[in-house]
């Protein structure tokens, strides 16, 4: 670290000026120093109680935060840098190579609209006779199937409500969303259905099946934060904007998926509404806290659905999923109508099957219909994949200890991933330092934990604690014993970092690292839904540090990032690969993240929890 001296409990940092990003820097990585138990079951209730207690709590608390290192890389560190308290980048109008300048002003539908002219032209592609072992459904085939008459809207979304029925028994037990209406789902389809019979869909989105994690409000459904509570304090009496562009277009919302209680916690282990089991290995966790929306598209349920990336929490399920995850620059998309939860770290996210769709609904979602937080509107750019050829010269920053602190299967596959792209596109691979990692990820706990308390504090007044989950009583516990110094300091950090990443941006395009670390103890990707956890939820902050090691810098920064598949472990679970952009690059980022999709597509395999909704004659 860009340390002047240290001593037992005190550190000081030279200026981030000053600091050496160059591979040849003497800038140590620090490894996360996770010091906590894992914790279920009566267990759990046992340490609820004693942070929860005025005697023993205090004192608990303090010992924690000192065994992580809190108090020494946080509370006690002296930066002479300002607090930055929010990551609003000015925009600069950059030259990205291969778009197209998209108005503002433009509807949802008009937006679609453009992205879709931007996809490659091609023939509607089939599983037989294809070079694909197994590909997920898109927004074009099903706009292409309802515009040829070959299958309704109305009959996709039948399917669809078999499709959570037999998803939610035995003896699956997915728990894949907290609410649906299967009479609001046929209402919305059969509307659409009438349409195209008119031939006049509004949008290549409309009769598209899109699930929304239950952090977004969606009439007519309560927004639960995944609490059996929330929902009674706050009502939900409006669509939030995002969700307004997507009916707009037409797109059938089908219901509110799971997530992980308060999204405070990476496993998607809900005890009120079960665990989100992971499609490709139903004894495995599927990531959370978007768990429900990662679940659900990787299943073929839906093409696409939106979550909320707080800590990684859309990138880190859709990795664990298979999918593709996208979230972009703070400020990018409006956020009103979400639960304010973490507003200088949440941004809402778009979990898909493939890039182009991820495309597809950002550029719907990115319609301006409320005011924005920023006084200049940033320009648009859609980028071409049209194009004839990918886009040229690309650098990408690599920093070899921190990608390698992962798995063997997790390092080999994204190291085999990152060659394919330098061979197949003639791109550079830059060696870097990124300094403070561990420190950066502190600071963005203590900012999110400080954030969600705050924002909860009025409610929590009012509430019987009986009613959260015993993971989530731990988490408010923690989170509700930081201070305004360490608050303050963690702003600190976080201009720190700001300057280290637009630094390396002058070097290069992206950023690229594996998108989840491994889990500690059996060293695989998903780790397993153990029993004594489905009642309480469970305390894993070994294996929670692990997971969100390369998700912080997303959402502390406000920088686009986004996840692709890249193969699978030894275990046949997926491994994805992150590329995290400069601000308002999501042009550039699409167009990489496509070209690394295009070098995986045909090696994807089918989940073993899967459902064809445009199969006329499913049956589930």
């Amino acid at each position: 670290m860009g340390l002047l001296f240290k001593n037992e409990g005190h550190v000081v940092f030279k200026p981030a000026k000053d600091v050496d990003l160059t591979p040849a820097s003497s800038e140590l990585y620090l490894r996360a120093n996770v010091k906590a138990p894992r914790l279920a079951g009566f267990l759990v209730k046992v340490f609820a109680w004693f942070l929860e207690s005025r005697i023993f709590g205090t004192l608990l608390l303090f010992i924690l935060k000192r065994d992580n290192l809190i108090h020494k890389l946080v509370t006690n560190a002296e930066l002479e840098e300002p607090p930055v308290y929010v990551p609003l980048h000015p925009f600069e109008d950059k030259e990205e190579q291969d778009v197209k300048q998209v108005g503002s002003e433009l509807s949802p539908p008009e937006l679609v609209q453009q992205a879709i002219e931007c996809l490659p032209v091609s023939l509607e592609k089939t599983l037989n006779g294809s070079n694909f072992s197994f590909r997920h459904w898109t927004i074009s085939d099903y706009s292409r199937a309802y515009t040829s008459g070959e299958i309704t809207p109305r009959t996709v979304a039948e399917h669809l409500i078999a499709a959570i029925h037999a998803s939610s028994t035995p003896p699956l037990h997915m728990s894949f969303f907290i609410n649906y209406k299967a009479e609001d789902i046929l209402k919305q389809a059969t509307e659409s259905t009438l349409r195209y019979e008119q031939g006049v869909p509004i949008s290549a989105l409309d009769g598209v099946p899109i699930a929304i994690k239950d952090e977004i409000d969606c009439l007519p459904y309560p927004t639960t934060g995944g609490t059996k509570w929330l929902h009674n304090l706050r009502p939900c009496t409006d669509d939030a904007c995002c969700v307004k562009c997507l009916r707009l277009c037409g797109a059938v919302l089908v219901g509110k998926t799971n997530m992980h209680e308060l999204g405070a916690g990476t496993s998607g282990i809900n005890p009120h509404y079960g665990a989100t089991r992971n499609p490709y290995n139903r004894s495995k966790i599927s990531g959370g806290s978007s768990s429900g929306s990662a679940a659900v598209v990787a299943s073929g349920l839906c093409p696409v659905a939106l979550g909320v990336d707080g800590g990684g929490s859309v990138r880190m399920p859709a990795a664990l999923c298979g999918v593709v995850g996208l979230k972009p620059t703070f400020g990018r998309v409006p956020h009103s109508g979400v639960l304010p939860l973490t507003w200088t770290v949440g941004m809402i996210g778009i979990l898909a099957g493939t890039v182009e769709d991820a495309f597809i609904v950002y550029a719907a979602i990115s319609c301006q219909l409320s005011p924005r937080q920023l006084s200049v509107s940033p320009k648009v750019n859609f980028p071409l994949l049209n194009s004839t050829k990918p886009i040229s010269s690309i650098k990408l920053a690599k920093y070899g200890e921190w990608f390698n602190d992962c798995s063997d299967d997790i390092r080999e596959c994204c190291s085999n991933a990152l060659e394919r792209l330098q061979k197949q596109y003639d791109w550079k691979t830059v060696e870097v330092t990124i300094p403070e990692i561990e420190m950066m990820r502190l600071a963005h706990y203590v900012t999110i934990g400080s954030e969600c308390s705050t924002s909860l504090s009025s409610f929590l007044e009012k509430l019987d604690f009986k009613e959260l989950g015993w993971d989530a009583r731990v988490a408010l516990a923690v989170y509700g014993a930081f201070s305004s110094k360490e608050y303050i300091k963690a702003q600190k950090i976080r201009n720190r970092q700001m300057q280290f990443h637009m630094n390396l941006f002058t070097q290069a395009d992206v950023i690229v690292s594996p998108t989840v670390g491994y889990c500690f103890l059996n060293m695989v990707t998903a780790y397993t839904i153990l029993d004594d956890a489905l009642d309480t939820g469970e305390l894993d902050y070994i294996n929670g540090a692990a997971l969100v090691r390369y998700s912080i810098a997303g959402n502390f920064l406000g920088l686009p990032a986004v996840t692709v598949p890249v193969g699978y472990d030894k275990s046949g679970l997926p491994i994805g690969l992150q590329l995290i952009g400069k601000p308002w690059s999501e042009a550039t980022l699409i167009h990489i993240a496509f070209a690394l999709q295009d070098l995986y597509v045909s090696e994807y395999r089918k989940p073993e929890v899967y459902y064809d909704l445009l199969n006329k004659n499913s049956v589930f």
